[in-house]
């Protein structure tokens, strides 16, 4: 949502960016100004994580339970929170992602527009999930409000899914590999050569068993480059095992400054880590964790720009075949460039705000 934000502000707009504990220091620390509404990432997740861990529960149940624990539920407190701000200094216009069902309750509240941001494909199953997630916090009239906002969407035409896009008033907008920092200096140092460079990560989010990352890194040992993996969260070393000769481990890197270099991405295929590779045009193995990560990558492989390795089938050799696919045929690299050259055409973040009406 970064670049909409920027060109917001670049449009004259007084901007206030309201988000959980956790992101207030990275956002704050991007000059803007960031005001925390809700629990944090940790408390909602760690809810949901409690849903997932009940063995009575049949997998459908699981996964709505999950959506109110992580998306509904927090909801409710960051609607508190932002009505409190909003008494203070009221807003002409609340743009919020598109599970952020607080923004568009406030939206409401206020008699004021609402724009949803998508975070990537616009799935036509954001209607139902929506729907049932209001009615289970008590706003059972939220996705008929919620449904006729206009939205962004920053998904390319060759990824786009199959069925009509949940809502009918749709911007499209430039996606974003990230805003560019620093890398670090040895890392920086490592990219300078001509080296072919791999990406692995396995993102933020669903990302907890280490042997998954020790796996990974397996398989990347033979890849013929420089391998960057990142964990997403802080890991013991001695998690990781032995790190191959050709692999740097961090913690975290700026993504849009390691894409631009990058040859290969071998990720979750979430969604600002698949669609910022693509905006460099960098060919993919898709390793899918859950939520909407297996829907994105089913639309990576359709499009061709990538290779799946189901999440039974991961391994090293699973991994080690797919990377082989990937870097041996000259047509994927050729559908990740073709989608790149997609991304370009589309409007920027200038373009999309101007064309809001509101």
């Amino acid at each position: 949502m970064l670049p909409l934000i920027r060109a917001a502000e670049r449009g004259g707009h007084d901007v206030r960016v309201a988000t959980g504990p956790d992101l207030i220091s990275p956002l704050a620390a991007r000059g803007l100004d960031v005001h925390a509404v809700g629990p944090s990432w940790a408390f909602a997740w760690s809810a949901h994580e409690a849903v997932w861990a009940d063995p009575g529960l049949p997998e459908d149940q699981k996964m709505m339970d999950g959506v109110v624990a992580l998306f509904g539920t927090p909801a409710v407190q960051r609607l508190d929170d932002l009505t409190s701000m909003a008494a203070q200094w009221r807003p002409d216009v609340v743009v919020h992602e598109v599970l952020e069902q607080a923004g568009s309750l406030l939206a409401h509240r206020l008699a004021i527009p609402g724009v949803v941001h998508g975070i990537g494909p616009m799935f036509p199953f954001y209607a139902p999930l929506l729907s049932a997630a209001g009615s289970a916090i008590g706003e059972p009239q939220l996705w008929a409000q919620l449904s006729t906002e206009q939205a962004v969407d920053l998904c390319p035409p060759s990824l786009q899914p199959d069925a009509s896009p949940p809502w009918p008033q749709v911007t499209t907008v430039r996606p974003s590999a990230g805003e560019r920092q620093p890398l670090p200096p040895d890392l920086a140092d490592a990219l300078a050569s001509d080296r072919p460079v791999a990406y692995f990560t396995l993102g933020t989010i669903k990302n907890a068993d280490a042997s998954d990352f020790r796996t990974g890194l397996r398989a990347l040992a033979g890849y013929d480059g420089l391998v960057v993996a990142t964990t997403g969260r802080r890991l013991d070393p001695d998690e990781l095992g032995p790190i191959p000769a050709n692999a740097v481990v961090a913690e975290f890197v700026p993504q849009a400054s390691l894409l631009e270099r990058a040859d290969l991405l071998v990720s979750h295929s979430g969604s600002g880590t698949m669609l910022g590779g693509l905006v460099y045009g960098v060919p993919q193995v898709a390793l899918p964790r859950g939520t909407d990560q297996p829907d994105n990558a089913a639309l990576l492989v359709r499009a061709g720009a990538g290779v799946l390795v189901a999440p039974e089938d991961y391994g090293v050799e699973s991994i080690e075949a797919a990377v082989a696919a990937v870097t041996g045929d000259p047509t994927v690299r050729a559908a990740a460039e073709r989608i790149r050259d997609e991304i370009a055409a589309m409007p920027d973040a200038d373009a999309a705000w101007a064309g809001l009406a509101f």
